[in-house]
């Protein structure tokens, strides 16, 4: 058996449980994923081009589509770099940061509940607990602190003042910052409390702004990473590959115009505007491994949650897809074959099945899934069963449902 021994970060070493899905999604014409240029991202795979969609777009689609927002409401984070500029916002509309973040403009009072001016620097010293580093407690009382620092001086060497991760004036971050719902709602406390008691925050209070004990997916699921708290970094439990299409693909020109209505033609029969961009279409493998043990121990434990997690993320990947260029080429699509694993084996993609491109032009489909399970069958064969427990969806030969990959999985 390839069982798989997993170190987490406390030393003790623990048998994950994985569930690993193998995806065949048909996309048509469309530009899902746009590079520097404004073209459909592409890899080279096997010496031939092919289409790709990043695990980025893929991840984002699904963690803000409305499948995850109606199945885990009040459990989902959310990643800025706006945060100070939201809190100063709250403090002196007294509009909560929720609402703020939902895009509502705070009509601000004549007078603000908190000054501009104080609102600016609470705001700055709340939203720099999560990307400055927080002042080290080595056990050293304040007064022997101002003392070293004070000899320091004496000495000629000048305490410089700590350059912050934010800017002073616009309160941006420098780094996106993934929040957690319950670090979301601990700033909210604390801005509902300056407010009533009209004081700037006290350090005790922002050192426990920072949450271990996390209780929104998306962070459990994707990760974060906090450059200056470390401590709070959060190992991903989902692991996504760049999704790409199992056969050769040229990328294509769409050459289009855009007609005036009021220009009747009786000057300039021309058209108001030209325009080009670019397109391909693509069947696509996307492979996703799903560590079940770390995303409960990362939703502390809570085993519900974490069923209820990995119900919406595999409804959405089975469903969502990217936003990109969809009002222009609507290439909207659901997966056309899932086949998803179960056990404590090494986690392994399905890929090299695609390594070599299918070129089956009248059944493009039945090629690919014919491809996928041979691959898997001699996996087997050679490295002994790769998975205990297994589950197919596949519309080509209409079997299957997702209803039963949604038991399966959860």
């Amino acid at each position: 058996m390839n069982m798989l021994p997993v170190r987490r970060n406390n030393g003790e070493i623990t048998m994950s449980d994985f569930i690993q899905l193998h995806m065949l999604v048909s996309y048509p014409p469309s530009n899902l994923n746009r590079d520097d240029l404004g073209r459909p991202k592409t890899a080279v795979m096997g010496g031939t081009q092919r289409l790709r969609i990043s695990s980025q777009s893929l991840k984002r689609a699904w963690r803000t589509s409305d499948i995850f927002a109606q199945g885990l409401e009040g459990h989902i984070g959310i990643r800025t770099k706006e945060m100070g500029s939201k809190i100063k916002e709250s403090l002196m509309s007294g509009l909560p940061l929720i609402e703020l973040m939902k895009g509502k403009n705070p009509d601000h009072p004549v007078a603000p509940i908190i000054p501009e001016k104080d609102a600016n620097a609470w705001a700055l010293k709340i939203a720099s607990v999560f990307v400055d580093k927080l002042p080290k407690s080595d056990g050293k009382k304040a007064e022997e602190s101002s003392a070293e620092e004070a000899e320091s001086g004496k000495k000629g060497t000048k305490k410089e003042d700590k350059k912050s991760n934010i800017s002073k004036d616009t309160l941006k971050g420098e780094q996106l910052v993934f929040y957690s719902n319950n670090e979301i709602s601990a700033i909210q406390a604390l801005v509902s409390t300056l407010i009533k008691e009209k004081r700037e925050p006290k350090p005790q209070e922002l050192s426990s702004l920072l949450k271990e004990d996390l209780s929104s997916v998306d962070v459990a699921m994707f990760g974060r990473m906090l450059a200056n708290a470390t401590k709070y970094n959060v190992e991903a439990s989902v692991q996504v590959a760049h999704a790409v299409t199992v056969h050769e693909v040229a990328v294509e020109d769409d050459y289009f115009t855009a007609v005036d209505d009021l220009n009747k033609g009786d000057d300039d029969a021309g058209a108001a505007h030209l325009g080009e961009t670019e397109f391909a279409s693509g069947l696509f493998y996307t492979y996703v491994c799903i560590d079940k043990t770390l995303l409960q121990k990362n939703l502390g434990g809570d085993a519900v949650l974490a069923k209820t997690a990995i119900k919406a993320l595999v409804e959405a990947a089975t469903k969502v897809a990217p936003t990109g260029k969809q009002n222009s080429f609507a290439s909207r699509a659901y997966a056309s074959y899932l086949l998803a694993e179960k056990g404590s084996q090494q986690p392994r993609s399905l890929s090299v099945a695609y390594l070599g491109a299918v070129r089956d032009s009248k059944d493009l489909l039945g090629a690919a899934i014919t491809s996928l399970n041979d691959t898997r069958k001699k996996m087997d064969t050679v490295y002994g069963k790769c998975c205990e427990e297994q589950e197919v969806m596949d519309v080509h030969a209409g079997a299957g449902s997702l209803n039963k990959i949604l038991e399966f999985c959860c």
